[in-house]
């Protein structure tokens, strides 16, 4: 084996010794007796030695009891058994200070052999300051246990009165939405009752002014033709005075006709008419050629009523009903359409149910005054210089619900409208 220079040796032990010298920890090594051989500085400012006071020392001088009086058994034991207990392992001990104060610190020990000699090397790490840091934490700890619990018991209270008042609110919100409800209907009652009285007013308002218009007008024909009859008493005068009386006669006819309206209005307004089955089936043909054949003096010049029927049909309706729902909807269209116009009245029969379409090329009804159809005494903007009761679409809608039927239309104002009763047979 080649030999290791002298200079070479001492260069290292040199190192070992800056290194020794240097660490943070404490190194300590002593002999199978427990004498203390040599320490860096680190090691003597932990147990606030100086070094030359401790080299040559007994390492029980560093230790607390019981350690301190039984060091020199562990080594003998360890010795003589070869069993290790504390050599080679890292364990948490209790130092002695040159004050006699007591402190923590981390130990390992190992073991050198020597020319047949055991030296044993202990690293030593002081654990003041971090048991110090472990105490405080623990006691910080528990008092944010403390605080925790306090906070806890606090928050439970805050949320069992939070809950309680959470059920008075409850309670609370109930009975306002039971008030608001009470309220809401209330408003909504009285909006109707206003509604309706606002329509009533509207009814009355247009019931006046076609009153006083459509009986003002056969009244006046009357008056002056009476008035005019006066002056022809002779007898030659008779042609004259026909003429005239024709006129009463006709604005006389006019005023019946009124207030059959209003008569008829009534009676179905509170369900008095009675609705009856004919006794033997009738022909719907001939039925409404008859019933047109009544209309045809009121035709203006050059109108013209067309009937269609795909087939012939016999039916037990209520004759009386069926003609006044004819009538009203097929003088609506005389009424409302220009002179030499044709009129279409259309028969069907599909699934036991019969329509009845009345189609005109009339003014039609401006579409946003549809709504108002079939509403006592409505008349369109677009036909108040036309003589009207504004009745006779409100009739029709009746008589047709006592025949369980109903009714429905489509208009274009200036082109036409076409009216189509459906009654099930």
């Amino acid at each position: 084996m080649k030999e290791i220079p002298l200079a070479e040796i001492s260069e290292v032990k040199k190192r070992l010794q800056s290194i020794i010298d240097t660490a943070l920890d404490g190194i300590i090594t002593i002999d199978e007796n427990g004498t203390i051989e040599s320490i860096n500085q680190a090691g003597a400012d932990i147990f606030e030695y100086d070094l030359s006071g401790l080299i040559g020392m007994n390492i029980n001088l560093l230790m607390s009891n019981p350690h301190r009086h039984k060091h020199s058994e562990y080594i003998q034991s360890y010795l003589e058994t070869g069993e290790k207990k504390i050599i080679g392992t890292k364990r948490e001990v209790i130092g002695r200070k040159k004050d006699g104060t007591l402190f923590p610190f981390r130990l390992a020990v190992s073991e050198i052999q020597l020319s047949n000699k055991s030296i044993f090397t202990g690293i030593i790490h002081d654990l003041t300051e971090e048991k110090k840091s472990e105490e405080a934490i623990i006691k910080i700890n528990m008092e944010l246990e403390k605080q925790v619990a306090i906070q806890t018991f606090e928050l439970k209270m805050a949320i069992e009165k939070l809950i309680d008042t959470n059920k008075k609110l409850e309670a609370e919100i109930k009975e306002k939405t039971k008030i608001e409800s009470k309220l809401i209907r209330s408003r909504e009652k009285l909006s109707n009752a206003l509604e309706k009285e606002k329509e009533l007013n509207e009814m009355k308002s247009r019931f006046v002014s076609m009153t006083s218009h459509e009986f003002r007008t056969p009244l006046s024909t009357i008056f002056s033709s009476a008035n005019i009859i006066d002056r022809y008493p002779n007898s030659d005068q008779y042609e004259n005075r026909a003429v005239h009386t024709k006129k009463i006669k006709k604005s006389v006819t006019m005023l019946i006709n009124i207030l059959d309206e209003f008569l008829n209005l009534t009676k179905l307004e509170k369900d008095v008419v009675v609705i009856r089955k004919e006794s033997e089936a009738y022909s719907l043909s001939t039925f409404c050629h008859s019933t047109i054949a009544e209309l045809e003096s009121i035709l203006k010049i050059g109108q013209t009523i067309k009937f269609e029927s795909e087939i012939e049909i016999f039916i037990a309706l209520d004759a009386s009903i069926l003609k006044q729902i004819i009538i009203n909807l097929l003088s609506n269209a005389i009424k409302y359409s220009k002179e030499n116009s044709t009129i279409c009245v259309k028969v069907s029969e599909i699934d036991n149910l019969l329509y009845i379409s009345f189609e005109d090329q009339g003014i039609g009804i401006p579409h946003d005054e549809q709504k108002y159809l079939f509403t006592r005494f409505f008349r369109a903007s677009n036909s108040t210089h036309i003589q009207g009761t504004g009745l006779g679409l409100h009739l029709v809608l009746h008589y047709l619900k006592l025949l369980n039927g109903k009714i429905s239309y489509t208009s274009v104002e200036n082109e036409g409208t076409i009216f189509t009763s459906e009654i099930p047979l």
